[in-house]
């Protein structure tokens, strides 16, 4: 890769692989995707352990939302058009996210809405806890 980033800078076109520029270019795009998602069903999983188990919050879960919040904020600044990719998968991720809830809490999968309670606006929003 760091071979065809040099040929491009340099203008030496014709040199470059184009079928494996691609592959490369689909791969770390998919890539971006799933720490995308995954990054996501941890935000949501601790935000409905947070919502359905009030008396068991603490510090780890808060410090782990914080954490997911940052690397899902970083990765949406290095690459703003991932944006609309979380509102495709959003659904997803959250019965994602309810059935890991679920088997950390202990708790049926029937004690979460199957629709998520939270958007995913107040899902990004780092100063947002739910009650």
């Amino acid at each position: 890769m760091e071979a065809t980033a040099n040929q491009l800078k340099e203008g030496r076109f014709n040199e470059i692989d184009l079928d494996n520029l691609i592959k490369e270019i689909e791969s770390m795009g998919r890539s971006e995707k799933h720490a995308l998602e995954s990054n996501l069903v941890v935000i949501l999983m601790h935000l409905i352990k947070y919502k359905y188990q009030p008396q068991k919050r603490s510090n780890s879960w808060l410090s782990t939302i914080i954490e997911y919040w940052r690397r899902l904020r970083r990765s949406l600044k290095d690459s703003p058009s991932l944006n609309n990719y979380l509102t495709e998968v959003f659904d997803e991720c959250y019965q994602d996210a309810r059935k890991q809830a679920a088997l950390e809490t202990n708790l049926s999968l029937d004690s979460f809405p199957i629709e998520c309670v939270f958007t995913l606006e107040k899902t990004l929003n780092s100063d947002f806890l739910p009650e």
